[in-house]
């Protein structure tokens, strides 16, 4: 007798290779009935962002394409998760349905709650992880408690035994008689009805081959650099598999044994080793957000509950639009707005201005890096804002105020980033395009700048701007 259906429900793990939970459904020995459902009101505040819905649409129709080579497709609904798995498991005649688990609080909340109401109706549930090298609870520190310093969290990390192989794609998965009905992908309204993703698409392939096809040329090439090379934003040496990894195309145990094939087994070059620990960040980010669910919208330190921050809606404008004068920020800003993405070295800069120079609140950065940002993850995104606001776990103390000037002239020396994005001031010489607002009025007339027209003065003087936030600072600390 034919074993009944699986539901295979599928949600950030939008891929086919080394996928328990397909794995699993396989192995129950019916058909596998794979699904997803969009459902952004069961995860706000923080549903998608625009960036994040245009990846989405782009990755589901890369897996349906792949599901269909190996004999099924992707039935797709919209509505509550629940009543559309109880509506999908009579249509069906289904039994089970396993998934793989979301690490972020309120959808972990959700996939509790139905857990629990699928297992009253007597349908067998099942859970696999995959999203990341470690489960956020097993990894604690002697006292039984969470880490909160990344060294000491990521030594226990390595101290773990080597994680398993990664598994192989199914070459096909059993379908059933009969499927069920699907929404169409278009349906969900993932795009824009504007058309602002050009630049996305010159940028980026989701799906799981693009993700394939970037760690292998990644392994080949820039990783022998990385170390030297990952703080040069005008230079490709960085991996961008943040926004695969973030919707499940590639799992990071893929990573990590692709770098160490890649290495050598048995010794690790110092650019392999720097390139894993930044893979360790992100763990460490979801170590943090399990156990602190509260950072996403608030300080894990408290008396930053009391900062003096300003509200200032023109300058966040500004801010967002890449118009403050300072080159490097308003390169950063514009490369997000254009690709979906930026640099790390960059993000970090941009938001110390944010939160340092103008003394807006990180949580309106956080905002506007969850709408534009293409691997806009809920628990890389507060990491990396408390840690430049100075108010979360391993946080910069907030008194490392970020020179924007001296940033841009360390890690784009010759400006090329700059004038990439920020073409106005091409015809400047390399010592002066951090600092225009020093040039020669005959300079600037040789480039043809107008400052305050072709390009702005700076919003802030940066030296008054760091006393008064160094002021802020020590007003909460009293």
């Amino acid at each position: 007798m034919t074993p009944p259906p699986t539901l295979l429900w599928l949600r950030r793990d939008l891929r086919l290779a080394d996928h328990p939970a397909i794995d699993d459904a396989r192995h129950r020995g019916g058909a596998v009935i794979p699904v997803f459902i969009h459902a952004p009101e069961e995860e706000r505040p923080w549903a998608p962002g625009s960036a994040s819905r245009w990846w989405l649409h782009h990755s589901l129709e890369a897996l349906n394409e792949s599901l269909r080579k190996r004999g099924s497709r992707l039935i797709i609904r919209a509505g509550k998760s629940l009543a559309e798995l109880l509506r999908l498991l009579e249509e069906t005649g289904a039994k089970a349905v396993v998934w793989s688990r979301l690490p972020d609080p309120h959808l972990v909340d959700r996939d509790r709650r139905v857990e629990t109401a699928l297992r009253e109706r007597g349908i067998e549930t099942r859970t696999h992880g995959g999203a990341l090298l470690h489960e956020p609870d097993d990894i604690l520190n002697q006292s039984g408690e969470p880490y909160r310093v990344f060294t000491a969290f990521w030594r226990q990390c390595t101290a773990q035994p080597e994680p398993d192989l990664p598994l192989a794609a199914p070459r096909k998965i059993p379908a059933p008689r009969k499927w069920p009905r699907s929404e169409s992908l278009e349906s969900l309204g993932l795009l824009p009805k504007v058309d602002w993703a050009g630049g996305l698409r010159e940028a980026w392939q989701p799906g799981e081959e693009a993700a394939r096809r970037r760690l292998r040329a990644f392994v080949k090439g820039a990783i022998e650099t990385y170390d030297a090379d990952r703080e040069r934003p005008a230079l490709v040496g960085t991996s961008r598999l943040s926004p695969h990894l973030h919707f499940g195309e590639i799992t990071p145990r893929q990573i990590w044994h692709a770098v160490r094939e890649a290495a050598g087994r048995h010794r690790l070059s110092g650019d392999a080793q720097r390139f894993l620990t930044e893979v360790g960040w992100r763990e460490f980010a979801h170590h943090l957000l399990h156990h602190f669910p509260h950072t996403a919208e608030q300080p894990l330190r408290p008396e930053f509950e009391r900062f003096p921050w300003r509200d200032d809606s023109k300058a966040l404008r500004v801010w967002q639009r890449g118009e403050t004068g300072y080159p490097i920020v308003d390169a950063g800003m514009r490369e997000l707005w254009r690709t979906g993405w930026m640099h790390n070295r960059v993000r970090m800069i941009v938001a110390s201005f944010l939160v340092k120079d103008l003394l807006i609140p990180w949580q309106r950065g956080a905002e506007w890096f969850w709408d534009t940002l293409v691997d806009a993850d809920l628990a890389n995104n507060t990491l990396g804002w408390q840690w430049t606001a100075g108010c979360g776990a391993d946080a910069a103390p907030f008194f490392r105020i970020f020179n924007p000037v001296l940033q841009g002239e360390k890690f784009d020396p010759e400006g090329a980033y700059v004038r990439r994005w920020c073409p106005e001031l091409d015809g400047l010489p390399h010592r002066l395009i951090h600092r225009p607002w020093e040039a020669s009025s005959d300079t600037l007339a040789d480039a043809g700048i107008s400052l305050g027209d072709d390009y702005p003065e700076p919003l802030v003087d940066h030296p008054e701007a760091r006393d008064r936030a160094l002021e802020a600072f020590q007003r909460i600390k009293r």
